[in-house]
């Protein structure tokens, strides 16, 4: 492979955040994974940062509206992954509050419909207890998973 001079990694990277947001970690991993040293990968990041290339605040919150409107994921989840990335909590809770609570609750109502479909055939706990595991893989939390699997069974039993 070609070696890659700071200012090329620096444009490459730039370029990069352009298109869309990235965490700091993850354009840290791309400057390592194309042969820059550690010191130079720091000073490219902090350039990126201080040019307002790479926000967390900004990551975090295209962050949680994607993975909850496009992959139906959880706060649970979505703070779990936003955590391994680096960000910092602050901007975590900030963007999981820029979630819609009617819309995080549709969602996870549409998913558990949806699972209720493919379990309600088995014998009732066995189905109670694939769609909690299901809602909880997505990163729900437990108090409104429940809940939700109430209503999802009680509106079967009426129709």
């Amino acid at each position: 492979m070609k070696t890659i001079t700071p200012d090329m990694a620096y444009t490459r990277a730039a370029a990069l955040c352009s298109r869309s947001e990235h965490a700091a970690s993850d354009i840290s991993a791309k400057l390592t994974a194309w042969g820059l040293p550690h010191s130079q990968a720091h000073a490219i990041i902090d350039r990126l940062v201080s040019e307002n290339f790479i926000n967390e605040q900004r990551y975090a919150h295209a962050f949680a509206h994607d993975k909850h409107a496009y992959n139906g994921w959880g706060a649970v989840k979505i703070a779990h992954q936003l955590r391994t990335k680096g960000i910092a909590q602050h901007y975590i809770d900030e963007a999981l509050a820029s979630i819609d609570p009617d819309d995080y609750r549709a969602t996870l109502m549409k998913l558990l419909r949806d699972k209720w479909r493919s379990v309600s055939q088995r014998e009732p706990q066995l189905a109670r207890a694939a769609m909690l595991r299901f809602a909880a893989s997505r990163g729900f939390e437990p108090s409104l998973i429940y809940t939700a699997i109430d209503r999802v069974i009680n509106d079967d039993q009426q129709d």
